[in-house]
């Protein structure tokens, strides 16, 4: 007969936390969230090992979900500055997600192609129009108008005076020209850029090739928001760090690709990880790469699915099937598990696999959080980092479209499951050959638009770090060691939330007699 569990499949939203002592160090200032992304080796003794062993880690537990409605080059290159970790989309034509990865390996901090750019003939009429236009006061001038022409000068509002200056003038009679102006050469660094800044006293500092061709511009404004991001997840090469989806129907023209492009990781992207397509994927990126090719693999739900990924290579698992807000696989199918479940089976697994073999495989929470607190409730139950999407949906960084619905401002989110997605490599089992869809596995949604990502993500990363200090953790391998969970039930779930009040907000409020 068919294995019944006896325990209910319970999600995030049916524990709490109970806090632990709050020592005087336990300031979330102090907080690490330093989390490994690929297996390693440590001593089976030391538990949770150092995840400053991994081969590549992240300086917040928190990266994006590879779905096209979320994880785009621009989001990868938010999500690495602010310490996460994005995974581009695989749901679209093997040049296009290289071009991704590309765009954000080649971005760098600091560094800004010039997107305001005229002749030197040009009048300052269309100086005036091309500010008004961009917004952008200081202007290159280059001999062909583009933004890698031969430099010529640098035209800024303190070159003219508006109703004073004929519109009329040559740019090149009021424009600073290139013997007059400080410039550096390619290959330099952010930091040597703003010491030539400050040692000239500089606003924006023109970087050129051995032609004299412009290849960017640095501005002093922006080395305040460069610093504003300290956690910025970089390589050796100090690149962004980005990881790229994948599935196994294609992966051997595609991973190529990818990591020529400079994928730091890969994931193969499936609803059911439990599967010998996936060992065949893994087995292929680890014989074509070795230990360059970092690649995760699933999503499982249990024990059996987590020690197959893992012996097959994987260098991390992902768990959770179905508790995506617009996944609709139980739905459709009747398979999955509740969140919280899935999670501490499978981190139970891992601890068993590592004491036993001193190999340490992280794993990945995927789905199922609705509030900021779910993220650390993850975390307390072994997870090593979450993946999220409709989170990242709500952002201008994330591809989809904003809309106004009901007089609010929305954004689209659709599921890789979706009919708009048709990623029906997501949920192939092989051997058809059909390239289709049979029936949807994910909705077409909109979210509440939510502003810029790093503005939300202090908020939610602030809440993880001041929970932790509830309990008493400075790490998260403390927090896995420390953390006491407790089973809510309905009635203190309710409780725990606003109840026997009206809120000011939901009602006029009356007025004062």
């Amino acid at each position: 007969m068919a294995l019944i569990y006896d325990e209910p499949s319970r999600t995030f939203g049916e524990y709490l936390l109970i806090p632990n002592l709050t020592t005087k160090q336990c300031t979330p200032a102090n907080v690490d969230l330093l989390a490994p992304v690929a297996r390693f080796k440590a001593d089976p003794g030391e538990f949770p090992p150092d995840p400053r062993k991994s081969p590549l880690t992240i300086n917040v537990p928190i990266t994006s979900a590879m779905m096209q409605s979320v994880s785009g080059a621009e989001l990868g290159i938010a999500l690495a500055r602010v310490g996460g970790l994005s995974f581009i989309f695989g749901s679209q034509s093997i040049e296009s997600e290289a071009e991704m990865v590309r765009q954000v390996k080649n971005y760098k901090a600091g560094f800004v192609v010039s997107d305001s750019n005229l002749r030197p003939d040009a009048r300052l009429a269309d100086a005036l129009a091309l500010t008004r236009r961009t917004g952008h006061s200081t202007v290159a001038i280059t001999d062909d108008g583009t933004p890698t022409g031969r430099l010529q000068g640098i035209l800024t509002s303190r070159d003219y005076r508006i109703g004073h200056t004929p519109l009329d003038t040559a740019v090149r009679d009021l424009m600073t020209p290139f013997e007059a102006i400080h410039s550096g050469r390619a290959g330099i660094t952010l930091q040597q850029a703003n010491e030539l800044i400050w040692k000239h006293k500089l606003n924006c500092l023109p970087i050129i090739d051995a032609q004299q061709r412009l290849v960017y511009l640095v501005f002093r404004k922006d080395h305040d928001a460069h610093q504003e991001h300290p956690l910025e997840n970089v390589d050796k090469e100090k690149r962004l760090v980005i990881g790229a989806g994948i599935n196994s129907r294609d992966f051997t023209e595609r991973v190529p690709a990818l990591m020529e492009a400079g994928a730091d990781v890969l994931c193969i992207d499936s609803s059911d990880g439990y599967s010998e397509w996936q060992r065949d994927t893994i087995e292929f990126v680890k014989s074509r790469y070795g230990s360059r090719g970092l690649v995760g693999a699933g999503n499982v739900v249990d024990r059996e699915g987590f020690l197959y990924l893992v012996e097959s290579g994987a260098d991390f698992v992902k768990v959770g099937i179905g508790g995506g807000s617009i996944c609709i696989t139980r739905e459709q199918k009747g398979i999955g598990r509740g969140q919280a479940s899935a999670v501490i089976e499978v981190a139970r697994a891992r601890d068993e696999y590592f004491r036993k073999t001193g190999h340490y495989v992280p794993i990945c929470s995927d789905g199922g959080i609705s509030q900021d607190y779910h993220v650390t409730l993850a975390l307390a139950m072994g997870a090593d980092f979450v993946m999220m999407g409709r989170y990242f949906a709500r952002f201008d960084e994330a591809p989809g479209r904003k809309v106004r619905i009901n007089n609010q401002t929305m954004k689209e989110y659709w599921g890789e499951g979706s009919n708009r997605a048709r990623n029906w490599q997501r949920y192939d089992h092989g051997g058809s050959g059909k390239s289709q869809l049979e029936f949807e596995e994910g909705v077409d949604s909109y979210v509440p638009y939510a502003g810029k990502l790093k503005d939300n993500l202090d908020v939610t990363l602030a809440k993880v770090r001041s929970t932790m200090c509830n309990c008493g953790s400075l790490n998260l391998r403390e927090l896995y060691q420390r953390a006491r969970l407790t089973v809510a039930s309905s009635v203190s779930i309710h409780e725990g939330g606003v109840h026997d009040v009206i809120p000011r907000d939901m009602r006029s409020v009356p007025s004062e007699t």
